[in-house]
């Protein structure tokens, strides 16, 4: 098989007097929305413009196209379901048989971009399989009864039953890992889950933000902002009572969700709700306030970046993702902050990490322009060099293999 080096837009051959260029195949789990998975899925797309796209199913908006870049995926049974589009999610227990009906058989290299069942895809021993991993699947492992409970399913027929095909799931989860060659891992809180999980190895390649969009802003303005899909896991809600508690400072939440009406009925006067905004208005609120709040424990966590290229600090959750993107105070390597930690998701600690946040800021302690030039570390560029690094140490692992 021939080496693949990415220019950053393009997979060429580094042999031109070879007429074989190797046929790539990319896989993602489903498209339904332009996500965070879908931002890497298309700067994936963009180094290797020449692959074919496979998905379980695809009911993207024709408004948030754009990053298929004009390509048509090819997509699974589950696509001709009746009302797959909304209920998608319920078809789980179907999609592991789902996944495994692509024919790649023609592909000689395969990059997954996966974060439930897209790595378990098919494979032969003369195909090099490259997964890009933003998780494991959290509902079959240690969100395991967080799920059951959001989904209601705690007891009853009906719960084990669901217990039932999530053991099936974690066990086909863990066989299917063996067909992925190279697993490259979104952050070091991932990379943990898929050795504990999966006993791999994983080589780690954050996320690709867009750093370009943001500039650098000062001053900034006297109101913080959250922002997010208002679901229980992301805890939007632990904020707004928070600052309904300090009612002399001023907090946006940005974005919808099932949870918007829960959270409005909790909020004071001092809390606004903005709804859905479109990218513009997003980027105003983000680049002039005093601060941006994070307050789950994500895999990685693309806004508090965004907020940094902003020169806007963050506070967030010390666990998870926002540990590998925000500096806090008394960093291991000597690092001005760029953020304030709180340990502990309830109203009561963001109250106190708001007030040290605010002593702190009195005392010049963040910079804008470090918060913001410590973004560029996750910039797009960045991604496309070490994602391409990665898919060809696993092409030229795999020509140098030898069978004892």
């Amino acid at each position: 098989m021939n080496s693949i080096v990415s220019s950053g837009t393009t997979a060429t051959q580094t042999d031109a007097s070879k007429a074989h260029i190797p046929k790539v195949a990319i896989v993602h789990d489903w498209l339904v929305i332009y996500g965070g998975a879908e931002r890497v899925l298309e700067h994936i797309i963009d180094m290797y413009p020449q692959a074919d796209i496979f998905s379980l199913i695809d009911f993207v908006p024709e408004q948030q196209r754009h990053f298929l870049r004009g390509k048509t995926p090819n997509v699974s049974f589950l696509q001709k379901i009746p009302t797959a589009a909304k209920n998608y999610p319920k078809f789980l227990p179907l999609m592991p048989l789902a996944i495994e009906q692509f024919d790649l058989s023609s592909y000689d290299l395969v990059i997954s971009s996966s974060y439930c069942v897209a790595k378990g895809v098919l494979t032969g021993p003369n195909q090099v399989h490259v997964c890009y991993c933003h998780s494991p699947m959290r509902y079959a492992w240690d969100h395991y009864h967080e799920y059951l409970r959001e989904m209601h399913l705690q007891s009853g027929l009906k719960s084990w039953f669901a217990r039932w095909q999530l053991h099936k799931i974690r066990t086909w989860d863990v066989r299917s890992n063996n067909s992925v060659d190279h697993f490259v891992s979104n952050s070091r809180f991932v990379a943990r889950r898929i050795a504990k999980f999966y006993g791999r190895e994983s080589h780690i390649v954050n996320p690709p933000i867009d750093t370009k969009l943001f500039n650098l802003t000062t001053p900034k303005e006297e109101y913080y902002v959250t922002a997010g899909r208002f679901a229980p896991f992301k805890r939007l809600d632990i904020v707004a009572k928070a600052f309904s508690l300090m009612p002399d400072k001023k907090l946006f939440i940005l974005g919808d969700g099932p949870e918007m009406e829960k959270i409005r009925a909790s909020s004071g006067p001092n809390v606004v709700l903005t709804g859905f905004l479109p990218p513009s208005q997003v980027k105003e609120h983000l680049s002039k306030a005093k601060a941006f709040l994070f307050p789950s424990e994500e895999d990685f966590g693309i806004v508090p970046v965004e907020a940094q290229a902003c020169g806007t600090p963050v506070i967030a959750f010390g666990s998870g993702g926002a540990l590998e993107t925000v500096i806090g105070q008394n960093d291991a390597k000597g690092r001005q902050p760029t953020g304030h930690f709180f340990y502990e998701q309830s109203p009561q600690a963001i109250v106190e990490a708001v007030h040290e946040f605010e002593r702190k800021a009195q005392q010049g302690l963040y910079d804008p322009a470090f918060i913001h030039e410590h973004a560029q570390f996750f910039a797009i560029d960045s991604f496309k060099t070490r994602f391409a690094a990665e898919v060809q140490f696993a092409l030229t692992r795999h020509e140098q293999f030898e069978p004892s």
